[in-house]
């Protein structure tokens, strides 16, 4: 996900992973994590009004004081003078994750079949570490992969995850490892 609209104490903000914000004033604990009301989820396509899946987090980085607004009134020829200021009560946030995000390696629990034995979802003949690669990674690196290894990556790829910079690089790199031949 690219990029989502969410809620947080009544006012919308449109954010990105990682970026930082100031919001009203929560009453969280510093460092502590939320989840602010997803209104909209967008950047894949065409934006989602229902985001299901559209789970943000947000870490809670500190409570500061907004700038101070100084607030003058005057009156001519009566000698009416007052002066009062305002400094707004602020949180700042960061978003640490838009979208459901990925179950951690160590987390995932290998797939068992009907007999109880344990399935292993790693195609043979991958580079090590795929599974944790990112689109721009497997770009990179798919030109110094062999034949093999790169059908077995394109084979995982379209049986799992179906991410389309990956397919594309990996039928690119196959096509210009066949033109060498």
């Amino acid at each position: 996900m690219t990029y989502a609209i969410i809620k947080v104490a009544g006012k919308q903000y449109r954010v990105r992973e990682g970026e930082r914000l100031l919001v009203d004033r929560l009453h969280q604990d510093e460092g502590a994590t939320f989840a602010p009301t997803v209104l909209l989820v967008g950047g894949d396509g065409a934006p989602r009004l229902d985001p299901g899946d559209g789970v943000v987090t947000a870490k809670v980085l500190g409570d500061t004081k907004g700038p101070k607004i100084r607030i003058g009134k005057y009156k001519k020829r009566t000698g009416y003078r007052r002066h009062t200021g305002f400094r707004a009560s602020l949180t700042q946030i960061q978003i640490e994750s838009i979208g459901g995000g990925k179950p951690s390696r160590a987390a995932a629990k290998p797939k068992e079949d009907a007999a109880g034995d344990v399935k292993d979802e790693r195609v043979k003949g991958m580079p090590a570490g795929y599974e944790g690669m990112t689109v721009a990674e497997i770009k990179d690196g798919a030109s110094e992969w062999n034949r093999p290894m790169l059908s077995a990556a394109l084979e995982y790829e379209q049986a799992h995850a179906n991410r389309k910079g990956a397919v594309a690089a990996l039928e690119s790199a196959l096509a210009d490892k066949e033109s060498e031949s």
